[in-house]
C-alpha cells in the first residue's frame, strides 16, 4: 500500500518563479506528483477552475509581487501589489478553504524592524509579535493580508527572509548584494532554501498549520556573508559599506532589517528528524556547494 506522502498531488502556485522552480525540483526528485500554474491569484473563475482541473491535494503558494528588481517597484505601483499580494494571496486561501484543500504560503519576515524589545543581539520576533515594519508598501500589504489569511484553519504561512539558493540567480539574496556598489552592515536572519525547502514539504505533508518564522536559526550580516563569498566562491571579491542614512539616500522604501526566532520551527522540525543547520554553517556548506556546481 503506498504511503500518504505517495497519495498526494501538489499543485504550485507562481509555476515560473525561482522558489517555484527550486521547490517543484525537489518534489520531483521525491518521486511526487506535482503540477505549476500561472494563472492569476485574483481571478477567482480561473482559480476554481484550476483547482477542479488538478485535484490537489496541497496547494503551495509561491506567488506574489516582490517587485522587480526590488520591493521599491511596489512604491509605484500599489494597486498591481494589492491586487496580487492581497486580493489574490486571500482569494486563493479562501477557494482552498472551500474545498478543503491545504494551503502551503511562503510568506516574509521582512514585516519586522530591530526596537527596544528585539535590539540587535537580543531576542528574535516570536510568531506572535505582531508586525512593527511598513516602511515599505510591500512589507504593509504582507503584514495585513498575513493577519487576515490566518484566520482560516487550512493554511501554513512560512515567512522567508532574504533567500538564498545555491547558484547566482538575479533574485538570490547573495547575488543582490555582492552587485551592489555598497551594502549596510547589519546582522539578519535569511533563509537557505537548500535547507528550508525540504522542511517546507515535510511541513505541508503533515498538513501542518498555523505560521512559522521560515529562516536558519542565527543571524548573519551582509559584510560576514560577503566574507564567506570572498574566502569561497570568489576570491579577491571586495565591496563598501554606508550607513543607513546613506542607503536611505538611494532607496524609495524602507527595508527590514531583523531577527526571527525559530525555536518553533526548530522543535517542530526535530519532530520529524531534521535538525536545522545555524546560518553561518548553512551559509558556509551553500558556497561549497556553488562551487561544486561551477559557480564563480
Amino acid at each position: 500500500m503506498p504511503s500518504s506522502s505517495q497519495q498526494n498531488t501538489f499543485l504550485i502556485w507562481g509555476g515560473n518563479g525561482w522558489v517555484a522552480g527550486h521547490l517543484e525540483t525537489i518534489l520531483k526528485d521525491q518521486g511526487q506528483t506535482v503540477y505549476t500554474t500561472t494563472v492569476r491569484m485574483e481571478n477567482r473563475e480561473a482559480v476554481m477552475a484550476e483547482l477542479d482541473r488538478v485535484k490537489p491535494t496541497h496547494v503551495m503558494n509561491c506567488a506574489g509581487c516582490t517587485g522587480r528588481p526590488n520591493v521599491d517597484w511596489c512604491e509605484d505601483n500599489k494597486a498591481a501589489t494589492i491586487r496580487s499580494n492581497v486580493i489574490g494571496t486571500l482569494n486563493l486561501a479562501d477557494v482552498c478553504d472551500q474545498r478543503g484543500i491545504h494551503i502551503t504560503v511562503f510568506a516574509t519576515g521582512c514585516i519586522y524592524a530591530y526596537d527596544e524589545a528585539h535590539p540587535m543581539g537580543g531576542p528574535g520576533f516570536l510568531e506572535t509579535d505582531p508586525a512593527n515594519f511598513s516602511g515599505s508598501f510591500y512589507s504593509a500589504t504582507k503584514s495585513k493580508v498575513e493577519e487576515i489569511m490566518m484566520k482560516y484553519t487550512n493554511v501554513l504561512c512560512l515567512r522567508l527572509r532574504m533567500p538564498v539558493s545555491d547558484d547566482l540567480h538575479p533574485r538570490n539574496f547573495v547575488t543582490k548584494i555582492s552587485s551592489y556598489s555598497h551594502v549596510v552592515d547589519i546582522p539578519n536572519s535569511n533563509t537557505i532554501l537548500h535547507d528550508l525547502l525540504p522542511c517546507a514539504i515535510i511541513l505541508a505533508s503533515a498538513k501542518e498549520t498555523g505560521v512559522y518564522n521560515f529562516t536558519n536559526p542565527g543571524t548573519i550580516s551582509h559584510n560576514e556573508v560577503l566574507t564567506l563569498f570572498e574566502r569561497i566562491v570568489r576570491p579577491g571579491f571586495r565591496w563598501k559599506n554606508f550607513t543607513l542614512e546613506q542607503q536611505s539616500q538611494v532607496i524609495k522604501a524602507g527595508r527590514s532589517n531583523c531577527e526571527l526566532d525559530t525555536k518553533k520551527l526548530v522543535e517542530k522540525m526535530r519532530e520529524f528528524g531534521v535538525e536545522m543547520p545555524e546560518i553561518h554553517d548553512a551559509y558556509g556548506k551553500c558556497f561549497e556547494r556553488m562551487v561544486k556546481n561551477g559557480v564563480k
